[in-house]
C-alpha cells in the first residue's frame, strides 16, 4: 500500500513531535498530574457546596476545613500545572528554532535553492509563534479537560440515569464539535497556503519597489491583483473556519441550557432527590465554562496542528544534511600548496517534465596557485554552475573537485571550502567581519580597524563606513559600495582563493578600472588564486588564463601568451 503526502507528513508530524517532547518527558508528566489534581479538587469542591445547599447547619467545622483545603489544592494545583506548562512550551519553541536552523545551515545547497525563501520565511517566523502561544494556554486547557470528565463522573455517581440523558445530548453536541473541527482545519490549511502567496508578493512588492514605482499598469496589477486579492481570500477562508467554531461554541452554549431544562423536566414527572436535582443543575452551569474554554482553545489547536505539519515538512526536506558539515567547529580548513581543479565533474539539473535537462560537463580543469583566471560566457552557459562545483557548493555527480591532485571526499569537503573567500553576484553582505584573528583580537599584528581602514580609504568608502567591535557600522550603501565591503571582507579574510562573479558589474568606469588593473594584479602577486567571473571583454588581456563557456561545457580555455606577459 503506498501512502499519500499528507498521511507522510503526518507521520511525520507526529515524529516530530515525539521527538521534541521527549527530553521535556518529567515536567509534561508533572503539568498532567498538577492539572488533574486541581480539576478533581474543583469537582470535590461542587460536591461540597452540593451537600451544604442540601444539609442544615451550612459550612461549619470539618467541612469548612475540607472547603479550604480543596481551594489550596485546586490553586497551587493549576499553579504548579501552568508553570510546568509554560516552561515546556517556550523550550520547546527555542528547540524548533534551534534545530530548524541547524537543518537549513546543514541542508545541501541545490536543496536550499529549490525551497524559495517566501515558503521559508512563514516556517520560521509564523509557525513556530503559533506553537508558542498553543503551549501558553496548553495548561489551562488540560485542566479545564480534567474538570469536564471529573464533573461528568460525578454526575453519574449522583444518577446513572440522569447521566445516560446527559451522555447522549453530549454526544450529539461533540458530533457537531469533530465536524466543525474538521472543516475549520481544512479552512486554516487553506489560508496557510494563501499566506505563502502573500509572503511571495511581499517580497516582489519590498524587492522591486523601484520597478513598481515606475510602471503604474504594473504597480496597480500588483496591489489589486496580488495583494489583495490574496488578503481577502485569507480574511474569507479564516472567517469562514472560525465562524464555524463560533456557531458550534454558540450551539454548544445552548445545549447546557437545554440540558438544564431537560433535567428540571425530568424532576417534574419522576421523583428525584434535591441533592439529586440541584447537583445535576449546579455542575452544569459550572460546567460551561471548562467547555467552552475547550471549545474556545479549538482554533489554535487546528492551527497549531497546521504548523506542527508545516514546520514536519520543512524538517522532511532538510532531514538529509550533507555529511561532515563541521558546524561545531569553524575554525581551520585545508592548505593549498599547488592548485585546484576538476576532473571529469558532470552536474545536471532536474526538469519540468517533458523538457531537456540543464547538463554541465564532463569539466577538466587545473588552476594554479598565484594564477588570475577569467571565466567568460553567455548567460546560462554554466558558469556560475561550474563555479559551485568547484566551490564545493554542489557536489559533483560524476568525476571529481581536486585539491593539489587529490580527490575532494565528502569528509574533507567542507575543510576544502575554507580555501576560498567569494562575492557572487547575488551576495548576501554580514554585518561582523569573519576575518581569522589571533589571541588578541589583531589580524598581522593591528586591531580590526586599523587593519579594515587601509582598505576602506582606498575603495572610498570610510567616509561612509567604519569597524566597530569586530562589525562595519553599517551595510546600508548602494550595491557596488556593498561590493566594495564585501571585497574588504576577502582582503581581511587573506585566503588563497578569491573568487569575483560580475565584482565590477555594478561600479563606476574608475572602479571598474581600478578593480581589474590594480586591485586583482596585486592580489595575485601576493599569491592569490584569483577566479573571476567577467562580461568586461576590454580587460580579458590582463588575465593570465580566459577560460569561455558554452553549452555546460569549457569551449575554449586561452593561456596569455609570454610576450604578454612581459608586456
Amino acid at each position: 500500500m503506498t501512502s499519500t503526502p499528507g498521511s507522510e507528513s503526518r507521520e511525520g508530524s507526529g515524529a516530530e513531535i515525539s521527538q521534541l517532547l521527549k527530553p521535556f518527558l518529567p515536567w509534561i508528566v508533572l503539568s498532567l498530574v498538577t492539572g488533574v489534581c486541581a480539576g478533581a479538587a474543583t469537582v470535590a469542591l461542587l460536591r461540597t457546596i452540593n451537600l451544604v445547599l442540601n444539609q442544615e447547619g451550612g459550612m461549619a467545622g470539618g467541612l469548612l476545613l475540607t472547603f479550604i483545603g480543596l481551594c489550596l489544592v485546586a490553586l497551587f494545583g493549576r499553579m504548579a500545572s501552568d508553570v510546568s506548562t509554560n516552561f515546556v512550551g517556550q523550550r520547546l519553541v527555542a528547540q524548533v528554532r534551534k534545530s530548524l536552523a541547524q537543518k537549513i545551515l546543514s541542508a545541501p545547497i541545490d536543496a536550499l535553492e529549490r525551497y524559495r525563501t517566501h515558503r521559508l520565511m512563514p516556517v520560521l517566523s509564523q509557525d513556530v509563534d503559533m506553537i508558542s502561544d498553543v503551549a501558553f494556554v496548553l495548561s489551562s486547557t488540560l485542566i479545564a479537560v480534567a474538570v469536564a470528565l471529573g464533573c461528568l463522573g460525578y454526575l453519574a455517581w449522583l444518577s446513572l440515569p440522569l447521566f445516560g440523558l446527559l451522555v447522549v445530548a453530549l454526544a450529539i453536541g461533540a458530533t457537531i464539535q469533530v465536524v466543525a473541527q474538521t472543516r475549520g482545519s481544512a479552512g486554516f490549511w487553506k489560508a496557510r497556503e494563501h499566506e505563502d502567496q502573500l509572503h511571495k508578493a511581499y517580497r516582489a512588492i519590498s524587492e522591486g519597489a523601484k520597478e513598481l514605482r515606475m510602471h503604474r499598469d504594473r504597480r496597480t496589477r500588483m496591489f489589486g491583483d496580488q495583494v489583495e486579492r490574496i488578503v481577502d481570500n485569507i480574511r474569507t477562508v479564516n472567517s469562514r473556519a472560525i465562524n464555524t467554531y463560533v456557531m458550534a461554541t454558540a450551539f454548544g452554549s445552548a445545549l447546557f441550557f437545554l440540558l438544564i431544562a431537560m433535567i428540571l423536566g425530568w424532576a417534574a414527572f419522576r421523583a428525584t432527590e434535591p441533592v439529586v436535582l440541584s447537583g445535576f443543575v449546579l455542575v452544569l452551569l459550572f460546567l460551561k465554562g471548562p467547555i467552552d474554554m475547550i471549545a474556545g482553545a479549538l482554533p489554535n489547536v487546528g492551527r497549531a496542528k497546521v504548523a506542527f505539519q508545516r514546520i514536519a515538512d520543512l524538517s522532511a526536506r532538510f532531514a538529509t544534511p550533507e555529511p561532515h558539515l563541521h558546524l561545531e567547529r569553524p575554525e581551520g580548513g585545508a592548505k593549498l600548496e599547488e592548485g585546484i581543479g576538476m576532473r571529469g565533474v558532470r552536474y545536471a539539473f532536474d526538469a519540468p517534465e517533458g523538457s531537456e535537462p540543464f547538463v554541465l560537463g564532463p569539466i577538466d580543469l587545473q588552476l594554479r596557485r598565484g594564477e588570475m583566471v577569467f571565466v567568460v560566457g553567455d548567460n546560462g552557459s554554466g558558469k556560475t554552475t561550474m563555479i559551485k562545483l568547484l566551490l564545493g557548493l554542489y557536489a559533483p555527480q560524476g568525476g571529481q573537485v581536486l585539491l593539489d591532485g587529490q580527490a575532494v571526499t565528502p569528509e574533507t569537503r567542507d575543510d576544502y571550502r575554507q580555501l576560498f573567500t567569494t562575492v557572487f553576484s547575488d551576495f548576501y553582505l554580514f554585518e561582523d567581519l569573519a576575518a581569522r584573528k589571533g589571541e588578541k583580537g589583531e589580524i598581522g599584528g593591528q586591531s580590526l580597524p586599523q587593519a579594515a581602514l587601509p582598505y576602506l580609504q582606498r575603495l572610498e568608502i570610510a567616509h561612509k563606513v567604519s569597524v566597530k567591535d569586530g562589525s562595519f557600522s553599517t551595510v546600508d550603501l548602494s550595491t557596488g559600495q556593498r561590493k566594495r565591503l564585501a571585497l574588504v571582507h576577502a582582503y581581511l579574510e587573506g585566503r588563497p582563493v578569491l573568487v569575483f562573479d560580475e565584482w565590477a558589474a555594478d561600479q563606476d568606469p574608475t572602479f571598474r578600472h581600478l578593480f581589474y588593473t590594480e586591485l586583482l594584479p596585486e592580489l595575485r602577486a601576493k599569491g592569490h588564486l584569483l577566479v573571476v567571473i567577467s562580461h568586461d571583454d576590454r580587460y580579458f588581456h590582463l588575465a593570465d588564463r580566459v577560460i569561455t563557456m558554452k553549452a555546460g561545457r569549457i569551449a575554449e580555455d586561452r593561456v596569455r601568451a609570454p610576450a604578454s606577459l612581459a608586456a
